[in-house]
């Protein structure tokens, strides 16, 4: 760790896909953060985005003298786990190794000190091995959220989204509204993501077998049986953009079909930590779930809210479909 009396020295990491100006607009409030921070150092990894996104950010860290910031172009896009891979083991070869990594999304900019909150929490916690932020949203909405690991019984609730059934499984469901304090969690946003550089010494790096989705839940879950804690740091705060590069989890007026990688990436994190079997009834219960909720909104008329296809993409890309091992499927290409 850091010397005595310092805080822990942080390296940013941001991958991007053909999103360089709202890159660049996360370096902008990274360099604000040095003021509290000056050792703050990014690293910006290109996963071959094919539009001259590369050569924009790196005109942009010239023209700026950012000879704090970093850009590696790769010549492939294997997706976020394998992006933040690349800027994690070219950051752990450095002569002087940082002794936190900081993954932000491309579309996010941090709000003053909230590097400082993270180094000064890590610093007085040292069994915390990831720690995430409060977000805000494009408008300045709290989105003040962290996650519970998902569970068969949070999938009968995420399928349902039933009153009376969310209230009884309140308790299970993966979305855990946080509060104004520190608090443990199962696993945090991947938009701002602290790791602690003991758990990649030891050899940790996200499953490259997932392309999009799922990759940092399952980053916790091998953290959390390695004996490390994960924690939401509200005192940290960084504004996000949801969605900017996939287009599932942003605000749209028409709903988009769910890409395949997401739910390969789903199957992927049950058979990889949990069986077939166990995969099978968590399927199932979000099945169920889910031809309850249908039979609600048909017998209310409601218009039809879910993404076009969910069911049958469903039931074709669940446990009860054999496919080769790993997430990537078109070669960790979306579908």
């Amino acid at each position: 760790m850091s010397e005595e009396g310092a805080l822990p020295s942080i390296d940013v990491i941001v991958v991007n896909f053909r999103t360089a100006s709202l890159v660049i607009a996360c370096l902008e409030s990274l360099e604000q953060e040095r003021r509290h921070l000056p050792d703050l150092r990014a690293i910006v990894v290109d996963n071959a985005s094919g539009d001259g996104s590369a050569g924009e950010i790196q005109r942009a860290i010239e023209a700026r003298d950012w000879d704090w910031v970093k850009l590696i172009a790769s010549n492939v896009n294997g997706g976020y786990g394998a992006g933040n891979n690349i800027g994690i083991c070219w950051a752990l070869a450095r002569h002087d190794p940082a002794d936190c990594y900081w993954l932000l999304n491309p579309d996010t900019e941090v709000r003053p000190g909230a590097g400082l909150a993270l180094a000064r929490f890590m610093d007085t916690h040292p069994n915390a091995g990831v720690a995430g932020s409060a977000l805000l949203e494009r408008d300045g909405r709290p989105w003040s959220y962290a996650f519970r690991f998902p569970t068969i019984m949070s999938e009968l609730e995420r399928g349902a989204r039933l009153g009376i059934l969310s209230r009884l499984l309140a308790g299970r469901s993966v979305l855990r509204s946080m509060g104004d304090q520190p608090d443990q969690v199962d696993w945090v946003s991947g938009a701002s993501f602290l790791i602690r550089r003991e758990l990649l010494d030891a050899g940790l790096r996200f499953d490259e077998a997932y392309f999009l989705y799922y990759e940092e839940t399952d980053f916790c879950l091998q953290a959390r049986r390695a004996g490390w804690e994960c924690w939401y740091v509200p005192d940290s705060v960084v504004m996000h953009i949801a969605g900017q590069s996939t287009g599932v989890t942003g605000h749209q007026v028409i709903l988009r079909r769910l890409p395949g990688y997401w739910f390969r990436s789903r199957q992927y994190y049950f058979l990889k930590n949990h069986g077939r079997l166990y995969s099978m009834l968590a399927d199932v219960a979000w099945m169920s779930g889910h031809l309850i909720s249908e039979a609600k909104r048909l017998a209310r008329s409601e218009p039809q809210s879910d993404p076009p296809r969910l069911l049958s993409d469903f039931v074709r890309y669940s446990a009860f479909v054999p496919r080769r091992t790993g997430a990537g499927g078109n070669g960790g290409r979306p579908a």
